[in-house]
C-alpha cells in the first residue's frame, strides 16, 4: 500500500460514544405521543443512518409500526439534538492520542458523519478542539446521506488526493458500504455500536480493535 495522505472517520461509534446523545432527542419525540422511551442500547442499531431513520425504527420499536409519527415528530427530534448533542458524549479511549499520531506524521484527517452538519462541527470540535480535524463533513439538506458517497467525494475534492492514499473508518455496515462505494481501503473497528461479525459481512479490508492499531496500519507506519 502506498503512503497514507488522508484518513476519513466516521463520527458516532467511531470516534465517540454517542448513543445517549441520540436517545435523549427521539425518546423526546416518543413521549411526546405517548409511546415508551427506547434504551439506549438499541440505538447501537436505530443510529448510524441519520437521525430521521434512527427515529423511524424508534417509533417501530415503541409501537407506532407504520411510523405514523415521522414527518411531524422530526423537525421536534432535530431541534431537541441541536439543543444539547454533546449530551453524554465522549471520546473513545485512545482515539485522540491515535489521530495526533496521524497529524505528527502529516497525514490529514476529516470526520464523515450521518449526523446532522452544524452537529457534527459542534460535537468535533468540543471534544477534540476547533482546527484540530481538517474537514468535518455531515448531513447537508440536498446531499444523500452514508452510504452514497457523494458527501465523501466532496471530501477527496476538497484535498485533491487520490483513493489510493486514503482509508476510511467506521463501526457500522453503513460505513463499510460508503468505503467500499468511495474506492477506499475500508478499516471496520470493533469498539464502536457493532459487532466485529457485521464488518466481516460487509468486507471491512482491515479491521482493528483499539484505537492505537491505528498508526500501526499500512502507509502510516512506513
Amino acid at each position: 500500500m502506498e503512503s497514507i495522505k488522508l484518513c476519513i472517520f466516521d463520527l458516532d461509534g467511531t470516534l465517540a460514544e454517542t448513543r445517549a446523545s441520540i436517545a435523549r432527542p427521539v425518546n423526546m419525540v416518543l413521549r411526546r405521543y405517548q409511546l415508551p422511551d427506547q434504551p439506549v442500547e438499541a440505538f447501537s442499531y436505530y443510529a448510524g443512518d441519520g437521525i430521521k431513520n434512527a427515529l423511524k425504527r424508534a417509533l417501530i420499536a415503541s409501537g407506532d409500526a407504520e411510523a405514523s409519527h415521522l414527518e411531524e415528530g422530526l423537525p421536534f427530534c432535530k431541534q431537541w439534538l441541536d439543543e444539547d448533542p454533546m449530551y453524554l458524549v465522549e471520546p473513545y479511549e485512545h482515539i485522540t492520542e491515535a489521530l495526533q499520531v496521524l497529524k505528527d506524521h502529516g497525514i490529514k484527517i476529516a470526520v464523515f458523519s450521518n449526523k446532522p452538519h452544524n452537529s457534527a462541527i459542534y460535537v468535533v470540535e468540543t471534544l477534540f478542539g476547533k482546527g484540530f480535524f481538517d474537514h468535518i463533513q455531515g448531513q447537508i439538506d440536498g446531499v444523500p446521506i452514508k452510504p452514497d458517497p457523494a458527501g465523501g467525494f466532496e471530501i477527496l475534492k476538497a484535498f485533491g488526493f487520490d483513493q489510493s492514499s486514503c482509508l476510511y473508518f467506521g463501526d457500522t455496515c453503513t460505513d463499510m458500504m460508503t468505503g467500499h462505494n468511495m474506492g477506499l481501503t475500508t478499516v471496520g473497528v470493533t469498539w464502536g455500536f457493532r459487532p466485529r461479525s457485521e464488518l466481516e459481512e460487509y468486507h471491512a479490508d482491515i479491521i482493528i480493535d483499539d484505537p492505537n492499531e491505528i498508526p500501526k496500519l499500512p502507509g502510516i507506519d512506513s
